[in-house]
């Protein structure tokens, strides 16, 4: 498997700054964000699974228009896979006719741009021999991050979390895990706002890096923009001595092959 990081940032402003989103190969997105939107018109037609990590807009942003650009351009639908909770907040109030389109209808509902498909946690949907499997996440909506496996490695994706130990006694049992992509949303001086808005900030997550039994390298994403160097700073601090892990902040355009 291959993934590409086409957006990684809590926000835009320039600079290569695009919200979440990771390519999967070519065929398969994590996360719809701005990063989406370097895509040219022929690669978008060639996506045809989008797994979303919950209904945040940062997240989401650009799926209505990749079915708007390039729907009339696919002979199948692009099936959107997330949780029940998720599916029902963008149906309710993303495909309503009211902010977009619902493309579950367009053109007609048996030659729709898009289905949905159910997902939960702990249950892999394999694709190509790729295996994707939602993980527990703890954010203020409905959220999972994703474990994707190419059978001899793996990449963990926590989307937006907070504390959660049940993201690592699932991760502590990953025999082929190599790499892990996580959040730091704020600086330690936001440390309460990261609580209460439920991220994480550069001490929180070494305190949940220290649950990770597994030595792995750690990238770090979705770092709020005009907060980045701080994070950046305060990561390398507290992770020079007190982290087993090597960990890194996670760039644009960064390629994972495993």
């Amino acid at each position: 498997m291959k993934v590409r990081i086409l957006g990684c940032s809590g926000g835009i402003g320039g600079n290569g700054l695009r919200t979440t989103c990771l390519a999967v190969d070519d065929d398969i997105l994590i996360d719809a964000g701005t990063g989406a939107a370097d895509l040219s018109l022929e690669a978008l037609t060639r996506i045809d699974h989008v797994f979303i990590t919950h209904s945040h807009l940062d997240h989401v942003a650009c799926l209505p228009f990749i079915l708007d650009s390039v729907g009339d351009m696919r002979d199948k639908p692009l099936t959107m896979y997330a949780t029940q909770e998720t599916q029902d907040i963008i149906r309710a109030h993303i495909f309503n006719w009211k902010i977009w389109p619902d493309f579950s209808m367009i053109p007609t509902p048996e030659r729709a741009f898009l289905r949905f498909k159910t997902i939960s946690t702990g249950m892999p949907t394999v694709i190509g021999g790729r295996s994707i499997t939602a993980l527990p996440a703890n954010h203020t909506v409905p959220a999972v991050g994703y474990l994707l496996d190419s059978g001899s490695g793996s990449l963990a994706f926590s989307g937006d979390t907070s504390i959660c130990d049940d993201l690592w006694q699932v991760l502590n049992v990953v025999n082929n895990l190599r790499y892990l992509i996580i959040e730091a949303a704020f600086p330690n001086d936001e440390r309460a706002l990261a609580l209460l808005s439920k991220h994480l900030c550069p001490s929180l997550l070494l305190e949940e890096l220290n649950k990770l039994r597994r030595r792995t390298e750690v990238s770090v994403t979705h770092a709020k923009p005009g907060m980045f160097e701080r994070i950046k700073q305060e990561i390398t601090e507290a992770t020079h001595s007190a982290s087993r892990h090597r960990v890194t902040m996670l760039g644009q355009d960064q390629v994972f092959e495993f």
